[in-house]
């Protein structure tokens, strides 16, 4: 094991549509940047104080397509994924960097149209988990395998130290 960790989660809003970019070989990435808000009370003023921070989100292939037909500016989203970092040269000549969520599962929480309705609850139909495969396949959306099996009981007899 290499001791080392990079894996990052998230939950916020699309702050623009899913831009799509396809190549000769037939593969494709969507781009898409997630706004997630912290809060806090100033104790000098009592004033409250939002501070949203954006975060680039790349995602590819199947996953990439299923995020442009559902996703729009506003969804709630979760996704999760690996930071990475880039640079290029800009058209001035300088050196830009840039950190990318290359995102491995997401799930859609919610719409525009539920965001607006204020109905808080996501609909069943609009939940996609994707693990990322060496060729990068992703679910249909609908509820994902997990929810849709039914908890298993402990078989009869197995003594187990918890106290409930």
């Amino acid at each position: 094991m290499s001791g080392t960790l990079n894996k990052v989660m998230l939950i916020g809003h699309l702050g623009d549509e899913v831009k799509m970019h396809y190549f000769e070989g037939g593969g494709c990435i969507g781009r898409f940047p997630i706004a997630t808000n912290d809060s806090y009370t100033n104790k000098q003023t009592g004033e409250r104080v939002v501070n949203t921070d954006w975060h680039n989100i790349v995602v590819r292939n199947k996953a990439a397509e299923i995020c442009e037909k559902y996703l729009s500016k506003g969804d709630k989203v979760y996704v999760e994924g690996r930071l990475k970092n880039r640079q290029w040269q800009g058209e001035d000549g300088n050196t830009r960097y840039s950190t990318e969520v290359q995102v491995t599962d997401f799930t859609f929480l919610s719409t525009k149209k539920e965001s607006q309705s204020n109905t808080g609850t996501p609909a069943s139909n609009t939940n996609t988990n994707t693990n990322a495969t060496p060729n990068h396949q992703a679910a249909q959306p609908g509820p994902s395998q997990q929810q849709q099996q039914a908890p298993q009981a402990s078989p009869a007899g197995e003594d187990d130290d918890l106290p409930f």
